[in-house]
């Protein structure tokens, strides 16, 4: 029998796993529109509470990510890549839970939806532009949420991390093109051809330089999970309502599948077509 007279009994100023956590607050975030309510409606809404939350964590990876460049700390970079990368695979596994969910059971409260739409993630946009993919005319879709604005025009004119990597290379003694290096941030980044040859000689001669091969797997690893998710969303929501319009006004699927040609680090995916080929 398990004897309990050890354990603190906590007063009402006690720091407490509820108080810390804020659970109360917490748990009263799920407000279903629905009217009566629909059983699947939390499902739903705590699916993408989470996806923020998880979009929280993976922004502050990548702030430290960009501290660690600065510090020409690779390893410490490497850690926090290797975190996001396993958030990732959690945030592709989310969507399995989702899919419990009938096209049914979807629509029986979807309509309450409009003209809300997961397009209308900020953090995402955030996400997106730090990693390098901007596009300013997403910047217009925020104008009436002013602190969603104010973050994704800040991501804008900012250094992306693979902008941040470059600088890092540079100090190595790596010979990254200054039209690299001196480039416009606020554009995407488009293939190097001096950078894809750059990454090809580390990928070529791992032991000589294993912790930035490390670091580019890691890179890579990000790239091609964010590309899965996406992969699955479109799934998903293919199941859930076909080819129809998103309540967002997008083209639902549709304007899903367009974005999976999206890279963040395209040398990456240039480096496995150069590998084992002769030099120029």
């Amino acid at each position: 029998m398990n004897d309990y007279r050890e354990f603190v009994k906590p007063d009402p100023q006690s720091m407490t796993y509820g108080k810390y956590l804020k659970v109360h607050e917490l748990l009263s975030l799920q407000q279903e529109l629905s009217s009566p309510k629909e059983h699947d409606e939390t499902l739903f809404i705590i699916i993408h509470q989470v996806y923020e939350l998880w979009f929280k964590q993976i922004l502050h990876e990548l702030d430290n990510m960009e501290a660690m460049l600065s510090q020409d700390r690779l390893m410490g970079m490497t850690r926090s890549l290797s975190r996001i990368s396993t958030i990732q695979r959690v945030l592709i596994q989310q969507i399995e839970i989702l899919e419990t969910m009938t096209p049914n059971e979807f629509n029986r409260f979807r309509s309450n939806l409009n003209p809300a739409s997961g397009f209308q993630s900020y953090q995402f946009r955030v996400l997106e532009f730090r990693l390098g993919m901007k596009n300013i005319a997403h910047l217009n879709f925020f104008a009436h949420d002013p602190l969603a604005y104010q973050q994704i025009d800040s991501a804008m004119q900012k250094p992306s991390l693979y902008d941040h990597f470059f600088a890092y290379l540079a100090r190595q003694g790596f010979a990254i093109p200054p039209t690299v290096l001196n480039r416009d941030i606020t554009q995407v980044h488009e293939a190097d051809p001096l950078v894809s040859r750059i990454f090809t000689d580390i990928y070529e001669t791992p032991d000589t330089h294993y912790q930035l091969y490390v670091a580019l797997e890691g890179l890579y690893d990000l790239d091609e999970l964010l590309v899965a998710w996406r992969f699955r969303h479109v799934q998903m929501v293919r199941r859930m309502i076909g080819d129809m319009g998103g309540t967002g006004g997008s083209l639902g699927a549709r304007y899903l599948q367009s974005t999976l040609s999206k890279s963040a680090f395209p040398e990456l995916w240039e480096v496995r077509n150069l590998l084992g080929k002769p030099k120029v």
